[in-house]
């Protein structure tokens, strides 16, 4: 047994940890977050943990009106041209909280008056240091390379700091019903890693989402890549109707997150279409309509709140990457050319 397999189904068992540990101080800072009255919200990420950025910009503008803004390192590095950061909360999400671009973001906010909160697995890291907030992530050690339990407490620790924001009781009630949908959904996994057999030729793949699986559809997609080698693109349904829909023809694999909610509709709508090309279709969904479409079809639970579907719909698509790297005998746990900590500049 793999130990990313191990760690995916860590999951559940992680998110009830970061749910019972860090509500009370995640209030604490939210407190503070009020008397600062930042203007707009700017995050700071890379690989998983900018697909964790991307549902906070959902998140964030759907609950709480804050604009939200994904911070470009480079401005801050390379180019020495930070922009002004000084109404901003600063959020920066990192594992390990050691790469230096990312602290260069945090830096800079500091200097200039912001707000700083960092979202990270190591409070003794030098993002840790550096911030004047820190969300402990409380995955454990994660000891595969790939990020999995680390992403999706990301992903719930953020919805904590939206949901102490807003002050909402349903919200509140409904993350707390998470690790829960996620025991469930994992029930699931050994026919999820049998059903990536059958694509162990694949070479190239699409992923779309739309909304909050937006970040969802990115995030399976550099699964995909670094575990099978697989050049998976991540779109949403609405920009793959611009240009690159012309990719798909019989045989090319598509992977689609269709969840309950706002984008259902125009997702399902839009793989009716694509069949007629006969593509391979991959879909995870709680709806009956948008599995009937699937060659194969993940069922997740049904009645998950969108807002919250992106920490459960992820594990199917962590799980469908691990078995494709197994069906192609590669090592899950060592990709080539990658390393846990990676320091960028």
């Amino acid at each position: 047994m793999s130990l990313l397999y191990t760690e995916i189904h860590e999951q559940p068992a992680v998110l009830s940890r970061l749910l019972k540990t860090e509500r009370n101080h995640i209030r604490q800072i939210v407190e503070v977050i009020r008397q600062r009255a930042p203007r707009f919200v700017a995050i700071t990420a890379r690989g998983s943990s900018d697909n964790a950025a991307r549902y906070g910009q959902y998140l964030f503008g759907a609950h709480n009106r804050l604009p939200v803004a994904l911070a470009t390192p480079s401005l801050f590095t390379l180019y020495q041209s930070p922009p002004r950061l000084e109404d901003a909360l600063v959020i920066a999400i990192s594992q390990s909280g050691q790469s230096p671009d990312i602290l260069a973001v945090v830096e800079e906010g500091r200097k200039q008056g912001a707000l700083t909160l960092s979202l990270t697995n190591d409070t003794t890291s030098p993002l840790a240091a550096l911030s004047e907030h820190t969300i402990d992530l409380h995955a454990g050690p994660e000891k595969s390379v790939a990020a999995t339990k680390t992403y999706t407490a990301s992903l719930m620790a953020l919805g904590m700091l939206s949901t102490a924001l807003s002050e909402d009781e349903s919200q509140r009630l409904a993350l707390d019903c998470v690790p829960a949908l996620v025991t469930e959904t994992l029930s699931q996994s050994d026919a999820i890693l049998a059903s990536a057999q059958e694509y162990r030729n694949a070479h190239a793949c699409v992923v779309l989402g739309r909304g909050y699986n937006y970040a969802t559809a990115f995030e399976i997609a550099l699964k995909t890549k670094e575990l099978s080698y697989v050049l998976a693109e991540p779109y949403s349904s609405a920009d793959f109707k611009h240009g690159p829909v012309a990719l798909v023809e019989g045989g090319f694999l598509v992977i689609a997150v269709i969840p309950e909610g706002k984008t259902a509709s125009e997702l399902t709508s839009f793989l009716q279409e694509l069949k007629s090309r006969q593509p391979e279709l991959v879909i995870i969904s709680p709806l009956e309509e948008s599995l009937g479409m699937a060659d194969v079809a993940i069922p997740i639970p049904e009645n998950i709140p969108e807002w919250i579907s992106p920490i459960v719909a992820i594990t199917p698509g962590q799980l469908f990457a691990l078995g494709l790297a197994q069906a192609k005998g590669l090592d899950p746990d060592h990709p080539r050319g990658l390393s846990k900590v990676t320091k960028t500049k």
